[in-house]
């Protein structure tokens, strides 16, 4: 029996042992007249849910004990009040809490975005977290990479679902972006063409898009600027970049201004990479959007923007090693090169587009456009080098310890470019839009007019152990000549016309989106049409779940890039890059413990047919100029989002995908002596007898890489959420990398898996701008942020290329090209 009482005694003791230790707070909340303020929210920071006041003003609430918290108090009309405590095991805590109200209290109404639901392949991005979130390039860029996958942190480029940098579309106010074309490496790259200061709303489609959109092939990027109702503007400075906005409004409330300007320099950046030398890289810009409501129903808009970068780069040495391990030889390989030379390069660009909005009735909306883009680039450099290649020695108690001491091959080489590019077009284009019962019509037209002037003249020269390559014992023999003048003058015509339907009954919620698009090219005379098709659906379930399928064609009408042969000649005849697309997925939306969760997954497949081979480097896109593969693209997405503490959105992607492709007429020959041996390195007889023609067949595109994960984290202290710390990861595995010109080696090479992990710091220095005193030098400023960022804190060595060395048997080894190592970065933000 006493034993009986014991084990009683001992469980009821560890269960009392065992729960949370808790203490308790009471209290009144009041105003500024001391009157009992009812229906006041009070949350413990971090969590979802809480309590409100009764009709007398008191609450009586439950806390953690033994650990710092923090209580927000709420109600509309007041400014919030945040409170912070640590209390002991069944302390009671009892306060009057004054709380204040705002200067001026405006009606608000929330709306629920049910398009980003709805729509396939549409993701809402918050342009606030671009500002804040650490990444090396910046911008709305640095966000859809987390979202898509990366493997270059230089770059704002992004390829999407097996695609390129040339596929995706972006608009700003509805006027066309261009990339830069001469770029060959990220580290030329200069200032994004968006500003995420002037951002208002981004929509980034990421396949399945509807007809109103272009003629590419993989993704919409649709950027809207704001539109002013207040003064107000922001500053920027960091170790990267510096930049400052302004908005405003008239006092008749008719026009409205919103100007930028942007300075960035990668610097600091650069210096950290393998190649040392004197890096200037410089980028500004300056943008502007002015609005005029001329009378009620119409409105101007004015949109101009202007960029320059200019890259300057005196190399002076690099010091590269990579690894061998195999059962026959293991070593450590190292490539030391002294530069001299220089590279200049130039990159300016301007667009002006005027827009029109005419507001005919409630059902009746026009738009009429008219733009002015230029692309003006320069690359210019002549860079020679001398290198020694051979084992490295790691050994410290060697004298020769980080030297080459056994030398594999030396030589020397020489890169020679003048290239210049002028690139102008000229846009007129026409929307409508007209809501009739259930049905939303859109329709569009536009003429645009491209001028393109090229001039192309660079070389290479590589001479190994003192004999130029090729070899010819009569002249010197250069390599990878290019010299060609190409002037293009031609006309796109296009336009869509799009049904969007409301099918749902008081049962369900169905929408259709139908439309087609037509296209035609002036220059290789090819009309195509485009029928596309969304379906959506929300059952009247228990479950808040929404199932979308898309369908359609998809062409991307050659631009000057593609229709360039890697020799600088133009082919005419080059037909569009036509893609077939079918997505299916869901969107649920549910509570998880007290916090909102948000699983959406789609399934994708794309077929693809009058392809344009490429290979990539870095960041440089070199196209065959030939029709002359298929391919495909298939996966699934998977993205989680939500909030690990209240007001804080993070996410989660993970996109499982393949990409192949099969270029026609690649094949190459197996040869054998007379004993039937395939004649290889190891052969001891190498006379040819026979060969076989062995056809290579489908092979992995550039931009195939299986899994990407990407991981968008907020979260701040539990006492005080000023104090934000943000993570941005991404990870992708292994990519091909291909040799230039060998059809059995094309994409043999491997990437291996890109991995980096950027952390930033954010605290609040100033906020609740309406209790500052009138003589306070702060007293116009909303909010000042302060951010330490760490770029690649896991310091990993990533590797975007390789450069292929040959040693004095002539046979190749590959010495990887690294991307950047760990770097801290420091930024203040204000808005005011």
């Amino acid at each position: 029996m006493r034993i009986s009482a014991f084990i009683v005694f001992l469980l009821i003791s560890l269960s009392a042992f065992s729960q949370k230790k808790t203490a308790l707070i009471t209290g009144k909340v009041i105003d500024e007249n001391e009157d009992p303020l009812p229906k006041v929210s009070i949350v413990i920071l971090g969590k979802q849910s809480g309590i409100i006041t009764s009709d007398s003003g008191t609450f009586r609430m439950v806390v953690p004990a033994g650990k710092p918290f923090a209580l927000i108090f709420s109600h509309a009309g007041f400014r919030d009040l945040q409170k912070s405590f640590l209390l002991n095991d069944g302390e009671e805590e009892n306060q009057v809490f004054r709380m204040n109200r705002e200067g001026k209290t405006l009606e608000t109404v929330t709306v629920k975005d049910e398009r980003q639901r709805t729509e396939a392949g549409l993701i809402k991005i918050n342009p606030k977290e671009a500002v804040l979130a650490p990444t090396a390039t910046g911008g709305v860029e640095g966000l859809i990479k987390i979202l898509v996958g990366s493997n270059n942190e230089l770059t704002s480029q992004y390829s999407v679902r097996g695609g390129n940098y040339d596929e995706n579309l972006i608009y700003i106010n509805d006027f066309e972006i261009f990339r830069p074309y001469l770029v060959s490496n990220a580290q030329q790259e200069g200032l994004s063409f968006i500003n995420p200061e002037l951002t208002g709303s981004v929509s980034f489609f990421n396949g399945g898009f509807q007809a109103k959109y272009g003629d590419k092939i993989s993704s919409v990027l649709d950027i809207q600027y704001k539109k002013p109702v207040k003064f107000g503007g922001s500053a920027y400075v960091s170790l990267l970049e510096q930049g400052i906005s302004l908005e405003g409004i008239n006092k008749k409330k008719n026009v409205t201004w919103l100007i930028g300007a942007r300075n960035k320099s990668n610097r600091n950046l650069l210096s950290t990479q393998e190649t040392k030398g004197n890096y200037i890289p410089s980028a500004s810009d300056a943008q502007a959007m002015l609005s005029w409501k001329i009378k009620p129903g119409l409105q101007l808009e004015l949109l101009g923007i202007y960029s320059q970068s200019d890259f300057k780069f005196q190399p002076e040495s690099a010091q590269k090693t990579s690894s061998v391990f195999s059962p026959f030889f293991t070593a450590n390989l190292g490539l030391d090169i002294f530069f001299q030379g220089q590279e200049n390069d130039q990159y300016r660009n301007n667009l002006l587009g005027l827009t029109l909005h005419q507001s005919i009735n409630e059902k009746l909306k026009l738009k009429w456009m008219v733009s002015r883009f230029e692309d003006k680039e320069q690359e210019n450099f002549d860079i020679s080098g001398a290198y020694l290649f051979g084992e490295r020695s790691f050994d410290k108690s060697q004298p020769g310890f980080g030297q080459i001491t056994n030398p594999l091959g030396a030589g020397v080489f020489q890169d020679f470019a003048r290239n210049n590019l002028k690139i102008q077009v000229f846009d007129f284009a026409h929307k409508g839009y007209l809501a009739l019962g259930n049905h939303y019509v859109q329709w569009g037209a536009k003429w645009e007019h491209q001028l393109i002037r090229d001039r192309i003249n660079q070389w290479e020269m590589q001479d190994s152990a003192g004999y130029s390559i090729p070899f010819n014992p009569n002249e010197i023999r250069l390599q990878n000549v290019i010299k060609s003048s190409n002037n293009l003058n031609t006309d796109r015509y296009e336009g869509f016309v799009q049904d969007n339907i409301n099918l749902g009954n008081l049962r369900n919620e169905i929408t259709l989106q139908a439309g087609v698009r037509f296209n035609y090219d002036a220059l290789n005379h090819q009309f195509l049409v485009s029928p596309r098709t969304q379906l959506s659906l929300k059952p009247d379930w228990n479950r808040d779940v929404v199932f979308k399928i898309a369908a359609g064609v998809y062409d991307q009408p050659p631009f000057y890039r593609e229709y360039r042969r890697p020799d600088g000649t133009i082919n005419k005849n080059l037909k569009a890059q036509k893609s077939l697309q079918f997505v299916a997925g869901f969107d649920y939306n549910l509570v998880y413990g007290d916090r909102p969760l948000r699983i959406t997954t789609e399934v994708y497949y794309k077929k693809l047919s009058d392809v344009v081979s490429y290979d990539i480097d870095n960041v440089r896109i070199v196209y065959s100029g030939e029709n002359d593969a298929r391919a495909y693209a298939a996966g699934v997405e998977t993205r989680f989002y939500t909030q690990l503490v209240k007001d804080a959105e993070s996410w989660l992607s993970i996109n499982i995908g393949h990409t192949m492709e099969n270029l026609n007429n690649d094949f190459y020959y197996q040869y054998k002596n007379a004993e039937g041996e395939i004649i290889n390195a190891n052969t001891v007889d190498k006379v040819v007898a026979d060969s076989v023609r062995q056809n290579v067949g489908w092979i992995r595109r550039p931009s195939d890489r299986l899994v990407t994960i990407g991981l968008f984290l907020q979260d701040y202290l539990s006492t005080n959420k000023n104090f934000r710390v943000f993570v941005n990861s991404i990870y992708g595995s292994n990519m091909p990398y291909n040799i230039p010109g060998n059809a059995r080696y094309r994409n043999a090479l491997i990437l291996e898996p890109y991995f980096r992990v950027d952390v930033g710091f954010s605290a609040l220095l100033l906020s609740e701008k309406s209790i500052r005193r009138s003589h306070s030098p702060f007293r116009s400023f909303d909010n000042i942020w302060a951010s330490l960022e760490v770029f690649n804190i896991i310091d990993r060595d990533n590797i975007i290329s390789y450069q292929l060395i040959k040693d004095f048997a002539n046979n190749v080894f590959t010495i990887p090209n690294r991307l950047t190592p760990r770097l801290v970065n420091f930024k203040i933000l204000a808005r005011f």
